[in-house]
């Protein structure tokens, strides 16, 4: 620290000697030296050497130098970051880290380990990894592997090709921003098959960092202007949290819409119009986010449901996003994944031709489980040709998506298929891995509905039940006075008494006056009936409580 105070004072020295020599030559007139500070002193706010290193008016340390006051602080931050809050990796979840921490350091609690049913990661809930996936992923990331006659010939057959399409034949290059051709184009072949022959045009996709990334850059796009002619977005409620964080990143208006509980969750156009109504009188409604099936809720949406919404859009001038990655997990009898773009499609030109949709998949969800290769792609119907190349140079910026989860996508939609070395034991663990799914799916909504105080509603699809649950008049004012949710100090005790890790349903949004919890079916069975029955024993312990 003396150095650099050294190297400062001798620059004031310099200058102030250039300046007593440049005054000197003019006039011949002497003048005194400037004043020299010890190397001990603190600068003085006005010194030479103060105003040569750039150094703000500061505090004063113990040692007696000054300290600079910090750039960045929660008061000068970006305001709208302080806004964002996502549940699904909030409070709960920290606590639950810190409690494996202290079993792990050996402290006793009332429970053995922490059972986490907080998030949809499938494999780090057990679910194992599909074996094709893995081997083509092997393959591209050490060629040298294609040389090993242990592995089948189409998926070596399926890495020569995504290799040939990078860079210098290596998943660790860069790709093109919107994704790597060969992909893209597999992406379109699936999605014309998956939608009965509907052609796709490989330019239309866009490969993303897991659907989120396509998701909040879609909402790039939309969110603009102030005031009453600000973006607002239609979201359901309950929602997954995303939305919600990246309208507030955004500073755009969230525009809640909600779900039917007493209809299973089902979506209601006349709720709808009741939404959009009253958000105009504030905003610029722009968008309408639909989640199918749900998160958290694990609806899956009717066809009518589906057409009824495509007719409330156009007729009402909103873009459409459909979130459909979970789109292979549907359990319940009846139901059916219809996607939004064959519906627009079979509904005709009217709608086909002007109606604006971006639809998102992912490789982290369905019977993959793949989240932490953060793969997923975006297909874009009807964007405006000026606005779709803002949206490919908005995509640039971020240069490409993870090339192996490129990769990753790629096999997703192009699977081995019959005739291949591959394909028995690839349909033998996608079949596997989607049973043991509806089974837990209906254990879940069987076990909770026998519990009183709590209903459950049919887990239809996706990974998620969210529970209602009955909190005791006390514990709702106890949480009132700590300055939480009522169902954040439900999820916490919980945790607390039994090591189980669920989000409170306040994370997602509900209607006033009621309460839930969201909880993922996916921790193995044995471990799931473990789980159902610690919450069991535990609502009823804590409705006596606060009786």
């Amino acid at each position: 620290m003396h150095f650099r105070f050294e190297r400062l004072d001798h620059c004031a020295r310099l200058l102030a000697r250039g300046r007593h020599d440049a005054s000197a030559g003019g006039s011949g007139a002497q003048s005194p030296g400037p004043r020299v500070h010890s190397l001990t002193s603190p600068l003085s706010s006005s010194s030479p050497a103060r105003a040569l290193s750039g150094l703000p008016k500061g505090k004063m340390t113990e040692n007696g130098m000054a300290s600079r006051g910090k750039v960045l602080t929660i008061d000068t931050m970006n305001p709208t970051v302080k806004k964002v809050e996502y549940a699904v990796r909030g409070p709960i979840v920290q606590r639950a880290v810190q409690l494996e921490k202290e079993l792990r350091e050996g402290a006793k609690k009332p429970f053995a380990e922490v059972i986490k049913a907080n998030i949809g990661d499938a494999h780090a809930m057990g679910q194992q990894p599909i074996t094709f996936f893995r081997q083509v992923l092997a393959l591209c990331s050490y060629p040298e592997l294609l040389n090993d006659s242990t592995f089948p010939e189409d998926a070596k057959s399926r890495a020569r090709r995504i290799l040939q399409s990078c860079g210098g034949s290596s998943i660790g290059a860069y790709s093109a921003s919107q994704g790597i051709d060969c992909v893209r184009q597999d992406v379109a072949r699936y999605i014309e098959q998956r939608d009965g022959g509907i052609p796709c045009d490989p330019d239309n996709i866009y490969l993303t960092t897991g659907a989120s990334d396509g998701i909040v850059t879609m909402l790039k796009l939309l969110v603009c202007g102030e005031g009453k002619s600000r973006t607002g977005v239609m979201i359901s409620i309950p929602q997954y949290p995303l939305y919600s964080a990246a309208l507030a990143e955004l500073g755009a208006v969230q525009i809640n819409y909600y779900l039917n509980e007493e209809k299973c969750w089902s979506l209601d156009i006349s709720e709808l119009q009741r939404a959009l109504d009253e958000a105009r009188r504030h905003c610029n409604p722009r968008a309408l986010c639909i989640i199918n099936p749900g998160n958290p809720t694990g609806q899956v949406q009717s066809r009518q449901c589906i057409e009824d919404v495509i007719r409330f859009a156009a007729k009402e001038r909103l873009l459409l996003m459909a979130d459909e990655v979970y789109q292979d997990n549907v359990y319940a009898d009846g139901c059916k994944f219809h996607s939004f773009k064959k519906v627009l499609f079979e509904m005709g030109p009217e709608f086909s031709n002007n109606v604006e949709l971006a639809s998102f998949h992912s490789t982290s969800k369905c019977y993959m489980g793949e989240c932490g290769f953060r793969g997923g792609y975006m297909e874009i119907i009807n964007m405006d040709a000026e606005v779709k190349a803002q949206l490919t140079k908005l995509v640039s910026v971020r240069l490409c998506p993870p090339v192996p989860g490129q990769a990753l996508m790629d096999l997703v939609v192009n699977c081995p298929q019959p005739g291949e070395p591959s394909y028995n034991n690839f349909m033998k663990e996608r079949t596997a891995t989607l049973g043991v799914l509806a089974e837990k799916a209906k254990l879940t909504e069987q076990i909770l509905n026998t519990v009183p105080g709590i209903s459950c509603n049919p887990v239809q699809g996706a990974m998620y039940s969210f529970p209602r649950i009955t909190i005791p008049e006390k514990a709702i004012r106890e949480a009132k006075e700590k300055g939480q949710a009522p169902d954040m100090l439900y999820c916490m005790k919980l945790l607390e008494e039994t090591g189980i890790c669920l989000v409170p349903g306040s994370g997602f949004g509900q209607k006033e006056g009621t309460y839930h919890f969201r909880m993922t079916i996916l921790p193995a069975t044995d471990k799931l009936k473990i789980l159902l029955s610690k919450v069991k024993e535990f609502h009823q312990k804590f409705t006596q409580q606060y009786s």
